[in-house]
């Protein structure tokens, strides 16, 4: 490998190490039950963990290989753009714009033949029309929701979230297939018991 190919690999690498410095909303709680904000490098990790306990699971063909690589590199973009928190509606106007701003930058850090595939894997999981792309955006919904029930919905209960902007949220990961369905109402149905959610 030339030096100059090997400092650009080790760069985009040291930058993507930033993930583990973008917060979420989202609170994971240790075995003692001590709780602190989740990071995005976390989620990503729970979120590829999903995908594949899950491909099996589900009705359709997936590429697991290609799955996970959309997982990976789904969040990177938060590096520059940060986490907008799913029921955060000002954050939720500008997301799109600053993704994409995000992405100009962070993919451009790489060689052509490794940054536009990685941007290509990104632009897919956006997209949401390949069963790869269903399948990965199921499995980050499906994570984002079951941490919120481990946590004890501490985020959900500060922003107020009702059981109608849950649902909005969850139905398109729910649609994915039946077996993204049983889970969810799994955790709804946790989520209601333990008053999580506003009615």
């Amino acid at each position: 490998m030339a030096p100059d190919r090997a400092d650009a690999l080790l760069g985009f690498l040291t930058l993507a190490d930033q993930l583990k410095h973008v917060l979420r909303k989202g609170r994971t709680l240790s075995a003692e039950g001590q709780a602190r904000w989740e990071n995005s490098a976390e989620h990503s990790w729970h979120v590829a963990l999903a995908a594949v306990l899950l491909h099996g699971e589900v009705g359709f063909s997936v590429d697991l290989g290609r799955a996970l690589a959309m997982i990976a590199a789904h969040d990177l973009v938060e590096i520059e753009a940060g986490d907008t928190f799913a029921f955060d509606a000002p954050g939720a106007a500008t997301q799109a714009a600053r993704e994409l701003a995000a992405a100009d930058r962070i993919f451009a850090t790489l060689p052509p033949d490794l940054g536009q595939p990685l941007r290509a894997l990104w632009e897919e999981f956006e997209a949401g029309e390949s069963n790869e792309a269903r399948f990965a955006m199921g499995c980050d919904r499906l994570q984002g929701f079951c941490q919120g029930v481990i946590s004890g919905g501490l985020a959900w209960r500060q922003a107020g979230v009702t059981v109608a902007q849950s649902a909005r949220r969850m139905d398109p990961a729910a649609a994915v297939d039946p077996a993204f369905g049983a889970l969810i109402t799994r955790l709804r149905e946790r989520a209601m018991d333990e008053a999580l959610l506003v009615p």
